[in-house]
């Protein structure tokens, strides 16, 4: 596995957001801590005049960033509709099929969940809502990729999706001219297929519940988080170690620029990665990215748990055929690599909680489940929330590029315990059975 010096890892428990102490409130005084993420050849006069305001940013409302955000968003089951009038700021019409955008969020600021009961993604006053804004409606340079694109963009060898090999990942980059920004994770079918309001979709809505495709009918979750140029091109390797779907030749989608090195990553991505070797690293903020090849064909969780250390998991993601059960520390894993380590017990959640009400937890067709991919650990040193792109489906022996063992994916591991503890009482309910 590639090997890289990591950052101190973010303390524990609840604190002020690290980045926004280093942007907000954009006075010249931040200045200088923005040279110093610039390599020292890079500080000419063009470097230096980029305001860090500039950068687009982690926003849980309009004007105020933070390291980073997480939200989930309901079923149509427990918590259908939502408050306001629908609107759609990004383009498309407003939709009648079955449908919640109604939310719970956290940040970097404010670790318990808080409900939102507004539409999520509609608007400036919203986390999803007021960070996409500054990308759609802003002049940032973005990738934007998902594996569910349902035509609009085209991709070249795919039909409406890409399949295995390609990457089962799905969101967006964003940065200014010094490489300073944030990257988006979304769990949404078809869902930002445009970055630009220069650029908009074709034959399709890019706003939540705007979109042909009904993807706000089951849970999906969306985390943000802040990037410097170093964090970014950490992200940009791990894009193309995952086989994310793009098109660096359509401005829908990607909007080159910045450093060179960024610029030459950026076109490399698009492309089927024959790696077999997954990465982790630790981010600025501490928060550590782990990317899997589609080429290293083991349980997708499973190997989050073996990269952490062996901790325990509990997941709830799209859990249905071909599903992975509950495993425990000694349940045979013969679709494995020894390079990985031993992974511990990984839960299936079939159900969770909020307000006294029963969440839907598994995959399948109807109102009540769930599409989001979170998961904590728990128990250990270590607390973690983590926030990925696979499900637990594929195969513990046999077939071993079955389904998602096959395709390569994304994961933001963050050691908060009030963080994990807010997901962990979240996703508490029923499990699934071993094997």
């Amino acid at each position: 596995m590639p090997t890289r010096t990591p950052a101190a890892p973010a303390p524990k428990g609840r604190r002020r957001t690290a980045f926004a102490r280093r942007v907000a409130p954009f006075a010249p005084v931040a200045l200088p801590l923005l040279m110093s993420a610039v390599p020292a050849s890079t500080h000419t006069a063009a470097t230096t005049s980029v305001s860090v305001s500039d950068a687009p940013l982690p926003l849980p409302m309009k004007g105020h960033p933070v390291d980073w955000w997480f939200a989930f968003k309901f079923n149509a089951a427990d918590f259908p509709g939502c408050s306001a009038t629908k609107t759609c700021a990004f383009g498309g019409t407003v939709k009648s099929y079955p449908s919640s955008q109604q939310f719970v969020y956290a940040t970097s600021e404010e670790l318990a969940l808080q409900m939102r009961t507004d539409c999520i993604g509609q608007t400036t006053a919203d986390p999803l809502g007021a960070t996409f804004d500054e990308i759609y409606n802003g002049s940032p340079h973005y990738v934007v990729w998902n594996d569910q694109f349902y035509g609009d963009p085209q991709i070249s060898g795919c039909t409406v999706s890409c399949s295995a090999p390609w990457g089962h990942s799905k969101g967006a980059v964003a940065w200014n001219d010094s490489g300073r920004g944030l990257v988006l994770q979304v769990s949404t079918p078809s869902w930002p297929a445009a970055a630009s309001a220069e650029h908009p979709r074709s034959s399709d809505g890019n706003t939540l519940g705007c979109v042909s495709d009904d993807d706000v009918q089951v849970s999906q979750h969306f985390f943000a988080l802040a990037l410097t140029k170093d964090d970014l091109v950490i992200v940009l390797r791990a894009l193309e170690n995952a086989s994310v779907v793009t098109d660096p030749t359509n401005p829908q989608i990607v909007r080159n620029g910045g450093p060179p090195d960024v610029q030459e990553l950026v076109m490399r991505l698009g492309k089927q990665s024959a790696s077999t070797t997954p990465t982790k690293d630790t981010l600025s903020t501490g928060v550590v990215l782990i990317s899997k090849p589609s080429h290293l064909n083991v349980p997708p969780w499973q190997m989050v748990s073996a990269l952490l250390g062996g901790v325990p998991l509990r997941t709830a993601t799209w859990w249905t055929h071909p599903a992975i059960p509950t495993t425990t520390a000694s349940t045979p894993i013969a679709c494995w690599s020894s390079s990985l380590g031993r992974p511990g017990p990984v839960e299936i959640a079939l159900s969770g909680q909020w307000q006294g009400k029963s969440l839907g937890l598994k995959g399948g067709p109807g109102t009540n489940f769930n599409h989001a991919k979170v998961g904590v650990s728990t128990s250990g040193p270590a607390r973690y929330a983590i926030f990925g792109d696979m499900n637990q489906q594929g195969a513990l022996s046999g077939r071993c590029s079955s389904s998602q063992n096959g395709r390569g994916g994304l994961f933001y591991a963050i050691e908060n315990d009030g963080l994990a503890n807010a997901v962990a009482q979240l996703i508490q309910g029923d499990t699934a059975l071993t094997q």
